[in-house]
């Protein structure tokens, strides 16, 4: 009696065992404040942005790419012309909240960019003594 109740665990036990690890491979958690860009091996990364919760990926194909969409700091050094002509080499921090729907291609693209140009601009107003004090 008890050799086949061992029997039938081990058998059932083998196969809720290796279900239980092909369900805990196809869910993935998303913590607060990240989301994550889905990578398909076959179609590259897709266009859907994931929030938060347990979302499921087909396992060994999909893998998440994940954001901090908190406030992440960013430092731009650039040297820039004040309003007497003289170079000054400053170093812009910035902290920005990303759009969700656009995060594969928001901060070497879009910041930058605007960065640099602002940058440029208020400080052409000032003198090298202004910006420095």
């Amino acid at each position: 009696m008890a050799a086949k109740v061992f029997e039938s665990i081990s058998k059932y036990g083998l196969a809720l065992a290796v279900a239980g690890g092909l369900v805990n491979s196809a869910l993935h958690n998303m913590d607060a404040g990240h989301r994550a860009v889905i990578f398909d091996r076959f179609c590259g990364v897709q266009d859907i942005v994931v929030g938060e919760g347990t979302h499921f990926l087909i396992p060994w194909v999909q893998k998440p790419i994940i954001f901090d969409c908190l406030s992440p700091p960013r430092h731009v050094p650039d040297i820039t012309g004040s309003k007497d002509l003289q170079n000054v080499n400053i170093t812009l921090r910035i902290l920005f909240r990303p759009v969700a729907s656009q995060l594969p291609d928001y901060d070497e693209s879009v910041l930058l960019s605007i960065t640099t140009e602002i940058l440029k601009s208020v400080v052409a107003g000032f003198d090298a003594g202004e910006v420095i004090t």
